[in-house]
């Protein structure tokens, strides 16, 4: 492991637990297929919008 990976690491996770990184990772994973989910809904309102007001 390099420095650079290290320090990262430590100012990141340094003052945390075993279990509260397992826990920030699994909130940072959910968090992220929310946003997906969020975006991909949009989109489709967005096309739905489209069509409704007749500009295909």
């Amino acid at each position: 492991m390099t420095e650079v990976t290290y320090y990262r690491w430590r100012s990141e996770y340094g003052g945390l637990k075993g279990d509260q990184v397992k826990q920030l990772k699994s909130l940072e994973t959910e968090n992220l297929r929310l946003r997906r989910a969020i975006s991909d809904l949009t989109l489709e309102k967005l096309i739905l919008k489209e069509a409704a007001s007749g500009n295909f």
